[in-house]
Formats: C-alpha cells, structure tokens, sequence
C-alpha cells in the first residue's frame, strides 16, 4: 500500500490537434484559468517527451484535485486529458497511476525514467489568477 502523501502534485495533459482543435484547447485553457489556481504550461504543437500527440500541461497542487478534475471531465469538450500524480516516479505515474478523460493515447514509455530526485520535481508556481468559481 502507498500511501497518499506520495503524491506531490498532478499534471493534466490536454491533447489537441493543431490544425482542427487547436481553437478548443484555447477555450479550455482559458476557462481553466478564469477558475482555478494552477500553472499552466507551454504550448507544444508537436509531440515532446513521452506525449505522441501536441498538448499543453496544467500542473496543480493536490488540493485543486477534488475540484478540478470533475470541471474537467464535464467541460474538455471533447479533447483527450491525462491527468496523473506526481510521485517521483515519471514512468508509473503515466503509464499506470493516471486516469484519462477521452481516449488514451500512446506515450513514449523509453522517455519516462523509472525515478527522480526531490529536486527534480519542481513546485507548482500557479500563475493564473481566477475571477469565477468553478
């Protein structure tokens, strides 16, 4: 058993295609912005990392969890989500740990290490600034 105070923190993965949903992704984005507190992430309209298809992250503290993922599942309009924890762990908290919301897409596991350092794992700096409830 693990327990919970493993996780650190989480990132939402919302996938989207450049040349048809693009326009979605930015919608989304920024109602996620006007209503929560998280940090979001550089726009990457070709695959990086492990991710196969264009994205951008949201990182967010635990906390935001219980209020962001359901908002989430009911308004990404169709875009493909990972959402996943952060244990120090990059391989098992994406391939085995996370949920998605819409269609799982591949990623490329040889990318993820298996473990990082404390330090590796970097705070989450939101720097949104909410002006609606979710």
């Amino acid at each position: 058993m693990q327990p919970l105070s493993r996780i650190l923190s989480y990132h939402a993965h919302v996938y989207y295609d450049p040349a048809r949903t693009r326009g979605v992704a930015e919608a989304l984005r920024q109602r996620i912005a006007e209503r929560f507190v998280v940090q979001l992430g550089r726009w990457h309209d070709v695959p990086v990392g492990p991710h196969t298809a264009a994205m951008y992250q949201v990182a967010f503290d635990t906390e935001v969890f219980a209020a962001f993922v359901p908002w989430l599942m009911l308004n990404r309009d169709g875009l493909d989500v990972l959402v996943h924890p952060n244990t120090l762990a990059p391989r098992d908290d994406h391939l085995h740990q996370g949920l998605w919301l819409g269609r799982p897409l591949p990623l490329n596991e040889e990318t993820l290490p298996l473990r990082i350092e404390p330090a590796q794992e970097t705070p989450i700096q939101p720097n949104t600034v909410p002006t609606l409830a979710p």
